[in-house]
């Protein structure tokens, strides 16, 4: 395998990337609201779309400003629907993502000629191509330093706040907390991330590192911020091997299972992803076979 400079910048992005999908996904996963960030990371696109329709170009804060906005009518008219139509929270979560992902993908086939965005980067992005469009460093890796960076701000400076409002509300009202904007801060937390992941690694790679690290983490310690560590390390070992995976390894799988040639490569985040899974599965057998033996 030839390692290049695009390949090194590749793997920093997706892994800078993916620790900032990691620091909310943990909370996410703790409060058993995994599938929010499942919901958010598609649910943001008609705010995308629409800052594109308004600005006529990829400026960032308009970008964010429409996630951010998305982000928060997804949690407004979630609880609407599950309170006023007596509907459980994953289906009405289900309702609304779905909903808002099929009109953002209905503004893009609409208004294509402004929207600038392809529809199959809505799904699995266009990391390679969004390295070799910017210049060194490229445009992506900066912005996914500033993400990870101010997610890491937020988390130290509210981390006590965050961890009462995230085991239990009602002691976090009680103490002068308020759960809610809390919950609100971590949706448009999630949502900032997700729209700056969006065009380069898709929703998979941002569902995928949002929960799958969590949930590996949590089977190896219940320890809250070694939770977190271990997250950012998965997540981080699941980029770097995801890429190595997708440019050496995809081909000589496809051609020893189903007995043909690939020369080509696969996509990298959806290579970060199965590497994510592999380091869940892996931990459930290993934990499968220590009890095996107590």
């Amino acid at each position: 395998m030839i390692w290049t400079t695009i390949d090194t910048w590749i793997s920093l992005t997706a892994g800078l990337i993916a620790i900032a999908c990691v620091i909310p996904g943990v909370f996410l996963f703790l409060s058993r609201q995994s599938m929010l960030s499942h919901g958010l990371a598609h649910a943001v696109l008609p705010g995308i779309v629409i800052a594109f329709l308004i600005h006529h170009q990829r400026d960032m804060v308009s970008m964010l400003i429409g996630a951010v906005i998305a982000g928060v009518i997804t949690g407004i008219l979630t609880r609407f629907i599950e309170h006023t139509g007596r509907v459980e929270s994953g289906a009405s979560l289900g309702i609304v993502f779905t909903t808002l992902f099929a009109f953002g993908i209905v503004l893009m086939r609409l208004f294509a000629d402004f929207a600038h965005i392809e529809p199959s980067h809505v799904l699995y992005g266009s990391l390679e191509m969004s390295i070799l469009a910017d210049g060194f460093p490229p445009n992506i890796t900066i912005r996914s330093a500033i993400i990870v960076g101010f997610n890491m701000v937020v988390l130290i400076s509210f981390f006590k706040e965050i961890k009462l409002a995230t085991f239990d509300p009602g002691l976090a009202a009680s103490l002068g907390f308020k759960p809610r904007l809390i919950h609100y801060g971590i949706m448009s937390i999630t949502a900032t991330t997700a729209v700056i992941a969006f065009e380069s690694v898709g929703s998979i790679l941002v569902v995928a590192m949002m929960i799958t690290p969590p949930a590996t983490a949590y089977l190896l310690t219940k320890n809250l911020k070694k939770l977190i560590v271990i997250s950012i390390l998965i997540s981080a070992s699941s980029a770097i091997l995801g890429h190595v995976f997708s440019i050496q390894l995809y081909g000589k799988i496809i051609s020893l299972f189903f007995g043909f040639e690939s020369q080509g490569s696969t996509n990298t985040a959806g290579g970060i992803a199965i590497i994510s899974s592999f380091f869940f599965i892996f931990v459930i057998l290993l934990k499968r076979k220590r009890q095996a033996f107590l």
